[in-house]
């Protein structure tokens, strides 16, 4: 029985679907937000956290990306957290660093039943890319989906420049979701315990 998470979300601003599968992928990553960015690191965490992932989200783009974005990393992480179930198996904690050519970072996490985000990026990053995905909406977004997943995350950029040249944003955007999906891969793999991985027997 493969672990599976389905998420509606419809407010006065946005309605969002999302649907994902940990333990049965088959390649299957079908993304349309309205924000073209956006829907470029959503990919990039479907293909590289390993999961089939589904996001349909009409927002109110007329106003601006952050609604649209927001409620969308709230059901991806609330889908998360119900595909997880009871944690059984899983082995929890897991870190990965990546490199995007001149960029490096890392993630790392804790499916802990505990939501706490810590994120830390260079504060020189144009503002924008592609002119409809404010960059500082990275931390948000992270911060949404830890939060309603409920897990601890960390997540880093070491390295975001070549010395004396000036960041690229889509790059170092980039690195933090596929070092994302990594680590969330890593930590939701099963290790063949059928125990859940805390001593107090929950997670």
């Amino acid at each position: 029985m493969s672990r599976t998470g389905t998420v509606s979300r419809t407010t006065k601003e946005t309605s969002v679907h999302v649907s994902l599968d940990l333990d049965a992928p088959q390649g299957i990553i079908e993304v349309s937000t309205g924000v073209g960015f956006f829907d470029h690191m959503l990919n990039q965490l479907g293909k590289h956290g390993a999961m089939d992932l589904t996001v349909r989200t009409e927002g109110d783009l007329h106003i601006d990306a952050h609604h649209t974005m927001e409620d969308t990393a709230i059901a991806l992480g609330e889908a998360y957290r119900q595909a997880l179930g009871d944690c059984r198996g899983v082995r929890r904690f897991a870190d990965a660093t990546v490199p995007l050519d001149e960029v490096l970072a890392r993630a790392v996490v804790d499916l802990s039943g505990r939501p706490y985000v810590v994120h830390e990026e260079p504060l020189e990053l144009a503002p924008t890319i592609n002119t409809d995905y404010p960059t500082s909406m990275t931390r948000h977004i992270l911060e949404s989906f830890g939060h309603h997943a409920r897990i601890t995350l960390h997540v880093s950029v070491l390295r975001a420049a070549n010395h004396g040249q000036r960041p690229d944003a889509h790059h170092v955007v980039e690195a933090q979701f596929k070092a994302l999906a990594r680590a969330l891969r890593s930590a939701s793999e099963l290790d063949g315990l059928d125990e859940v991985p805390s001593t107090k027997g929950v997670l």
